[in-house]
Parts: C-alpha cells; sequence; structure tokens
C-alpha cells in the first residue's frame, strides 16, 4: 500500500488551515488494517490504535487519532478517493501476476442497511391517497369557486402550483375581509378560515407526496430513514415469514480469488445489474475480460446481446438448467422444450400432432430500456383436444411466446458450460465467488452496514473488500499459492 498513488486522497484537504491530525495516508492504512480485522466502528477503531501494537505500528509514533476523527476522515475525505485506491490495489495485485485475467466470476447478495425495517414507504400506497385527495380537492375547488365566484381548477401535472394559487387568494381574502383566526373548542370559524386551512392541508399533503415520488428514483418503495434503500428479501429470514428488509445489493467479481470489482444497486434482480457492473470493471481496470461466468440468476436477452457485442464468452447457467433435468419436465407435454419444431416452415407441433404457427411479433421493453422480440404462436385448433388440460389453461387455443434472438444465444452459452472448460469455470465460481460472500458474511461478521446512503455504503463494501484482498495475498504467501488462479476438477 506505500506505491499507491494517493494524491486525490490529498486533494480532498484544504491547502489553508492547520494539517491533519494524522496524516491521511496513514488513516487510510488504519482503516483498511482495521476492515482486516472485522473492526467496523469507529470507537472500536479508536481502541484499537491506542491499545494494539499493530495499530500503534502503523501509526509510526503518531498521536492516535479519535472516533471523531477516523469518523470524519471515512465520510468526508476518503469518499471520492477510495474507490481509486481500491482499483489501484487491483492494478498492483495484477503487476505482481496474481491475476489471471482469462474469466470474470460474478456474484451478488443482499445486506441489510443501517435502517429501520418499519419505515417503509410504498409506491402503490402513495398512489391511492394521492388519487383519493385529488378527487376530494376537485370538490373543495368547486365550493370555493361557487363561494367566491371565481374559476380556480387544479391538474395532475400542476396541482401543487394550483394549490399555491389557491392558497395566495385566500390569504388576500382573509386580509382584505380582516378575517380574524379563532381556535380551540367552542370558537366558530370563519368561511375564509375554513377554505384557507383546508388548502393549505391539501398543500402540505401535496408536498409530502412529491418528496416520495421523488424518493422512489424507479424503485416501488423506499426507506424513509436510509432513503436509498430498497425493501429487498433477505437470505438470513430467522422469523420465516419472507420479511422484508432495507438492504441493498451487493456485486462482486473475482479473479483468482482476489476481488478485483465491486458496486452497490438499489434493483433487487441480478440481471438488471449486469451489464452496468461490466461497464464498471471494464472502465476502472483498463481490459475487458475475455469471459464472463456468473449463475442462472443474471440471464437475460440483454445480457447475451452485451457479451455478444463486446467479444466475451458468456458462461451462463440457463435459469431452467436444473428443471431440464427432472422427470416431471421431461413428460410435461405443455413445454416448448417437448414440441417438435420445423425451422423451415417455422412450426411447433404439440403432443397431439397439431401445428402451432407464428400469428405476430411482439414488442417487449425491459426497464432498462432494452427492446426484444417475442414471436407468438397459436395452435390451429384445441377444441376437442384430450390432451388440453394437460397442455393449456387457455379458453381458445393454446399460444406460446417465443424470443428467438435469446433461445439461440442461451443455447450458445449451455454448450460453454457443458464443455471442460465451462464445467471448470462453474466449480471454480461456486468456490471462489461464493466463497467470498461466505468470507465477507460469516467469518469477516459483516451483516449490517454502519453508515447510511449509497456513497456512504459503497465506501464500506471498498474498505472491507480491500482487507479481505490484503489478507487473502498474505494466506497466499504463507501457503506458497501466489500465482496460482483456478482449482483443478478433481477426476471421479
Amino acid at each position: 500500500m506505500e506505491e499507491l498513488d494517493y494524491s486525490l486522497l490529498y486533494q480532498a484537504y484544504s491547502a489553508k488551515g492547520r494539517n491533519p491530525a494524522v496524516d491521511p495516508k496513514t488513516m487510510f492504512k488504519i482503516l483498511t488494517y482495521a476492515y482486516s480485522q472485522n473492526i467496523y466502528s469507529s470507537r472500536k477503531i479508536e481502541t484499537a490504535c491506542r491499545r494494539d501494537i499493530n495499530f500503534m505500528w502503523l501509526l509510526a509514533g503518531q498521536k492516535a487519532p479519535d472516533h471523531s476523527t477516523i469518523a470524519r476522515f471515512r465520510t468526508g475525505f476518503l469518499a471520492d478517493a477510495c474507490e481509486a485506491l481500491f482499483y489501484q490495489m487491483v492494478r498492483r495485485l495484477d503487476h505482481a501476476g496474481e491475476l489471471s485475467k482469462e474469466t470474470v466470476f460474478i456474484d451478488g447478495t443482499k445486506l441489510e442497511a443501517c435502517a429501520n425495517k418499519y419505515t417503509f414507504v410504498w409506491k402503490k400506497s402513495i398512489g391511492k391517497w394521492e388519487e383519493k385527495m385529488f378527487r376530494k380537492m376537485q370538490e373543495a375547488v368547486q365550493a370555493v369557486n361557487l363561494e367566491y365566484l371565481q374559476s380556480f381548477f387544479v391538474t395532475l401535472e400542476t396541482r401543487t402550483q394550483d394549490l399555491q394559487a389557491i392558497c395566495r387568494f385566500l390569504e388576500e381574502r382573509c386580509r382584505e375581509d380582516g378575517t380574524v383566526f379563532v381556535h380551540g373548542r367552542g370558537k366558530r370559524k370563519g368561511r375564509n378560515q375554513r377554505y384557507l386551512e383546508l388548502f393549505r392541508r391539501y398543500l402540505e399533503r401535496q408536498t409530502i407526496y412529491d418528496w416520495h415520488t421523488a424518493s422512489f428514483q424507479g424503485r416501488n418503495n423506499y426507506c424513509k430513514t436510509d432513503p436509498d434503500a430498497t425493501f429487498m428479501h433477505m437470505k438470513d429470514d430467522h422469523m420465516r415469514n419472507a420479511q422484508l428488509k432495507p438492504g441493498y445489493n451487493i456485486q462482486i467479481a473475482v479473479d483468482s480469488e482476489y476481488i478485483v470489482g465491486t458496486d452497490i444497486f438499489q434493483d433487487r434482480n441480478d440481471a438488471w445489474t449486469l451489464v452496468p457492473f461490466l461497464k464498471v470493471i471494464e472502465k476502472c481496470m483498463g481490459f475487458r475480460y475475455p469471459s464472463v461466468t456468473a449463475d442462472s440468476g443474471y440471464e437475460s436477452e440483454e445480457v447475451y446481446v452485451y457479451l455478444r457485442e463486446t467479444g466475451q464468452k458468456p458462461y451462463i447457467k440457463p435459469q431452467t438448467y436444473e428443471k431440464w433435468k427432472k422427470r416431471s419436465f421431461k413428460k410435461d407435454i405443455s413445454k416448448r422444450e417437448n414440441m417438435g419444431y420445423d425451422g423451415q416452415t417455422d412450426t411447433y407441433t404439440c403432443h397431439a400432432g397439431k401445428k402451432l404457427r407464428p400469428l405476430f411479433i411482439k414488442k417487449q421493453r425491459s426497464k432498462s430500456g432494452y427492446q426484444s422480440e417475442v414471436t407468438v404462436y397459436e395452435c390451429e385448433d384445441c377444441s376437442n383436444c384430450p390432451h388440453k388440460e394437460k397442455c393449456s389453461r387457455a379458453k381458445g387455443n393454446k399460444r406460446l411466446y417465443v424470443s428467438k434472438s435469446f433461445l439461440e444465444k442461451r443455447q450458445e452459452s449451455y454448450e460453454n458450460i457443458l464443455s471442460e472448460t465451462g464445467i471448470k469455470y462453474r466449480m471454480n465460481r461456486s468456490i471462489q465467488v461464493e466463497g467470498a460472500f461466505g468470507v465477507l458474511k460469516n467469518d469477516y461478521e459483516f451483516q449490517r452496514f454502519l453508515l447510511r446512503g449509497k456513497n456512504k455504503v459503497k465506501l464500506e463494501i471498498l474498505l472491507l473488500c480491500m482487507g479481505y484482498n490484503l489478507n487473502k495475498l498474505h494466506a497466499k504467501i504463507q501457503s506458497s499459492r501466489t500465482g496460482t488462479y483456478l482449482f483443478e476438477v478433481k477426476s471421479a
């Protein structure tokens, strides 16, 4: 870590004023070493600096920083430089010959955010209450127009501005009429006061709804105590009731047992994270891996298209890979895989011997904006078919929805994982990347973030990954395994 470039870290400090209590390079070393030793709290790091001989050696005679100095450095000065320092460390491992640069193993997990699990806000609920209030608002506007002979109106697009205009009118009317505002039991409010208070309440609630809508950022929910967190199902479900908790989707990339890339996502679905994650790795590392190995959760047509455009070979297990092996799947006559297909006529033949011909092509657009084409096939006649109950639940003829582009690319990836290299990569993926998550979550006992906000959460996971890489390099040196990349498949 001595040979890393810390210029970006030093730029975070002002040239004016007094010097920092502890040199920034030393503070960075202390934090990285603390995360490698399962010490995450700033108060516990302060205690370690005062009592642990290893931290004292890192301080090199400097005064031990207090917890507020450590916290301020971690969330303030280090925030913009941590990612650059992490990828510098990865490039140092590459120059030392520790990375194979042959394939990258990618996996993700959900980690709980530092937020209250009972502070969720749901997009559907906000929409329902906002719509209900809008109907009441329209009735109140009509009443105001009748009472004051005005022509106010409130539209969906400009409802906040319209409410502000009505409030300004009512406030001016109160001043002109000299309205005396009364409060408490037994006091009768005047007409001006009643309408003004009513529309002020509408405006206040509408402002809150607008703030909620802006906080969703394309999601279906968010957390009040950490607006960047999304409610997700966690693997650690001790109550066994599929409880949703605020968390983040953590993605890591592993090469030769080292974590070479990491990022934070708010999407629960791994398939939407792979393409942007690969772009981040390529940008920060300066090269592109020739192949990508991932589990079935990352499979999508968009991912296959991106990998083909970039010339990267996919080793992604199909989502139905395990189902294909089952006898029940092979006997299911409703599945497309169990029907005969004629490429010349582009027709499928069902169990009853009837043809399913292409009816039309439907276009679909994913959440990320990717557009795919789905060919819809329909059976010529399903009436009086003795196998219809087992084949289809449709009232009319059976339909098949087939993406030809996706099937062609899935077949390519399926053949890749069945090859000798694919078997070796899949075995190493389960050992290396899932093993890395096992170490981080169980051995390092990192089950929950300490900081709030996406940027600070990413800072924490970067420090954790740097500590992991330091420990992994040390372990390889001690066991004389430096320069080894993949585990070999054991012969039966």
